[in-house]
């Protein structure tokens, strides 16, 4: 990295010019001014960030015997938000400017930027801030044709209770045993007071989730051991440095109320030491809250007696022939963090014998949105853009390697165009190529170039990207 002396050091100004210029990530809504906290992942935004699902869900569940996946609703009714404790907890504090009127995070001044100076944080100027007082960040929306108070239901801030809930669905459909999670993708809101650092802190993201039900006394060995598997990923599956990750232990009084025990990996952003994951031990405070007769079960966390529930989501023991309320660890990712750690951890500039700077993503042929470009040396000729467009057809038949078509550019900027959106490999299509069937394999980390054979060409790529 660094043109093979130092790993580049990049910032994040850098990291949104090159997702906005290379169609990555954009602003949305930007026509019309745009709206803080919500971002639209463009041409190759949206295959970086599937990539990473893919790979996710790979890992977790199709290479796992204990495992079961869960796509729920969106949109759930309020009494899940009322026992799960949201609608009284899921709260930051909130101050306002009385001077500028602009509305802060009580608790991340110090992240925040003062709207009538651009060097200072809020409270460092003449402005004076009120008490902190608590924000609710759920989203309501009306449900229905009548808007009242019976009426509304939040946009879900969290995966975990459409699996918490699903419980018993999919153990009386599945008849699993004790361990076994349950995997889930999917969108969440919160209403943040103020977003910021590009998509690090957002209003909608997509969350990578499981929930992972075990007996009480088996909850510690499973916590420590979702904490290196899932460090590991991030490592050998995603590409971060091991060296760019930390393991905070959050201490009891910054824990969730439920939460026995929870370590958040951390990675080095360009903005500093962040939360790329949080794994916690949750106890049974969910089952138990979704749950009618808590007190006889030994729930650990129960706060508001649940009335309107006929089930008890428990696991009948056939050993004991007793009902456990099982305990949950639960690893928990924000898809989109994920995406930005990637692209920060890729970002690499080399300066080239003739002076030339190289901006290149080193993502791992897995994430990379690109699999190959096929670029015909002289697009005027006929032959060589015919036999091109026949390499790319056929390289991306059955699914497994996307394949794109460029001639809008000599070739010199073909390369470069590709280095920087992270293509592993380019395939180029000359004159030789017409007299042999031989064409120009390039490999972007090394930009080693090697001829073979077309008939060879899709199963030496295929092998090298696997590899």
């Amino acid at each position: 990295m660094g043109g093979g002396l130092t790993p580049t050091v990049v910032d994040m100004d850098t990291i949104v010019s090159l997702c906005k210029r290379r169609g990555f990530i954009f602003q949305s809504s930007e026509i019309y001014g745009g709206i803080q906290g919500v971002f639209d992942y463009g041409p190759l935004g949206v295959e970086l960030k599937n990539n990473l699902k893919k790979l996710w869900w790979r890992h977790n569940v199709y290479e796992r015997d204990d495992m079961e996946g869960l796509d729920a609703s969106i949109l759930m009714n309020r009494r899940v938000w009322k026992y799960s404790g949201h609608e009284d907890t899921f709260v930051d504090p909130m101050v306002d400017c009385k001077l500028c009127k602009g509305r802060f995070r009580a608790d991340k001044l110090g992240e925040s930027q003062c709207l009538l100076h651009s060097k200072l944080h809020p409270g460092e100027c003449e402005g004076e801030l009120t008490e902190p007082r608590a924000f609710n960040m759920m989203f309501r929306t009306q449900v229905g044709p009548v808007a009242d108070d019976e009426s509304f239901a939040y946009l879900r801030p969290e995966t975990a209770q459409g699996i918490f809930v699903n419980f018993k669905n999919v153990l009386d459909s599945t008849n699993r045993k004790l361990p076994f999670g349950i995997a889930q993708i999917g969108k969440a809101f919160r209403n943040e007071i103020t977003p910021r650092n590009f998509i690090f802190r957002v209003r909608e993201f997509e969350q990578m989730e499981i929930e992972y039900f075990c007996r009480p006394e088996e909850a510690e060995g499973a916590f420590d051991a979702w904490v290196k598997d899932h460090v590991d990923f991030w490592v050998n599956e995603v590409g971060l440095d091991r060296e760019k990750l930390r393991l905070y232990e959050v201490p009891e009084s910054d824990r969730a109320h439920y939460s026995k025990r929870t370590i958040d990996i951390f990675y080095q952003y360009p903005i500093g030491w962040e939360e790329l994951e949080g794994i916690a031990n949750r106890t049974d405070y969910d089952l138990g809250s979704h749950s009618r007769q808590q007190d006889s079960l030994g729930v650990q966390a129960q706060v508001i007696p649940n009335e309107h529930t006929t089930e008890k989501l428990t696991y009948f023991d056939h050993t004991t022939n007793k009902h456990v309320v099982p305990f949950v660890v639960e690893p928990s990712a924000g898809v989109d963090r994920g995406v930005l750690a990637a692209l920060c951890e890729a970002y690499d500039e080399e300066t080239l014998e003739n002076g030339e700077k190289r901006v290149v993503l080193r993502l791992k042929p897995a994430l990379s949105p690109i699999k190959v470009a096929v670029l015909p040396l002289k697009k005027n000729t006929p032959e060589i853009v015919a036999m091109a467009k026949s390499i790319k057809n056929e390289l991306q038949k059955g699914g497994q390697m996307r394949a794109v078509y460029d001639d809008t550019a000599a070739i010199g900027k073909l390369y470069r165009r590709q280095d920087e959106v992270g293509t592993p490999f380019c395939v180029t299509v000359d004159f030789q190529s017409l007299e042999d069937q031989t064409v120009t394999v390039r490999d972007r980390d090394s930009m080693q170039q090697a001829r073979l054979h077309i008939n060879e060409l899709k199963a030496a790529l295929q092998d090298r990207l696997d590899s």
